[in-house]
């Protein structure tokens, strides 16, 4: 079907749509080969509270919004290559119900359909279409995943020192590590971790102690795996392209008087001849 689909008029017109949707705010969707298979409304977890989000499936591309005007105006437009998608089901909670879980390397969140035969739709049509293209590229299924922020309503406490209260003046952060809802006092570390941004991020103090010990780890694997080459090496100094830094007189003295340095014959201006 998605091949079918690929080249047609109605295709790019479905694709137009979503973009002018998003107008000048969001990215262009038309790519060749790309395939918009459905679009429906699910109930994003966010972290102050659920809201309900627009969700466009291609066949390479999850992309998702704010709902701004619901079938004419979107916004805030966010794109997830497939390749890095995994699936995760969900028990439901006296809040929500009919949830999974989406896992990418970048950002994990939860989301929740309106009933169970629109969640068991959304997860056929997402693992076809992951099961599909990891095929066509040849690539491994994505194991590394962003962990989930767990809502600010979760708990009214620090979950890392569980004695600090959130309340108007104690705010509630979020380390990008574990996704736990933490005081400023368990998150004052920043640590680089490249796979989520380019800048360090907020930790908490385990993560942050976790980070550095594994951190170390591979150093100490790296050096391992250069000291047998350094070893190689070892007492080899390179040339600087003199014969030495020592004086004429020096040299002479290293070597006994009767040595023969050439034991041809021929004499020295026979090379000049």
């Amino acid at each position: 079907m998605m091949d079918h689909l690929a080249n047609t008029e109605i295709n790019s017109q479905r694709i137009a749509a979503v973009e002018n949707c998003f107008g000048a705010s969001g990215q262009p969707l038309a790519l060749p080969g790309r395939v918009l298979l459905g679009e429906g409304i699910l109930t994003k977890e966010c972290r102050k509270k659920p809201k309900p989000r627009i969700f466009f499936l291609f066949n390479d591309i999850l992309v998702y919004g704010s709902i701004v005007i619901n079938k004419r105006k979107y916004n805030s437009q966010h794109i997830i290559p497939l390749e890095d998608v995994t699936l995760e089901m969900l028990p439901d909670t006296l809040q929500m119900k009919n949830r999974w879980m989406i896992k990418t390397s970048k950002k994990s969140f939860v989301v929740s359909a309106a009933s169970l035969t629109e969640r068991k739709e959304w997860i056929s049509h997402l693992e076809e279409c992951i099961k599909h293209l990891l095929t066509k590229t040849g690539r491994q299924p994505c194991t590394e995943h962003a962990a989930p922020w767990i809502p600010d309503k979760a708990t009214d406490i620090c979950m890392r020192c569980t004695q600090t209260k959130f309340s108007t003046l104690t705010r509630r952060h979020h380390c990008r590590k574990c996704g736990f809802v933490v005081c400023a006092d368990c998150s004052r570390q920043r640590f680089l971790m490249p796979r989520l941004s380019p800048k360090p991020l907020r930790v908490c103090n385990l993560c942050y102690r976790q980070l550095l010990a594994d951190k170390k780890k591979e150093a100490e694997a790296d050096r391992r795996q250069t000291e047998p080459i350094r070893s190689a090496v070892q007492g080899y100094e390179p040339s600087s392209g003199d014969d030495s830094d020592k004086s004429d007189d020096e040299k002479a003295e290293q070597w006994p008087a009767d040595t023969e340095f050439y034991t041809s014959e021929v004499s020295w201006s026979s090379f000049h001849s």
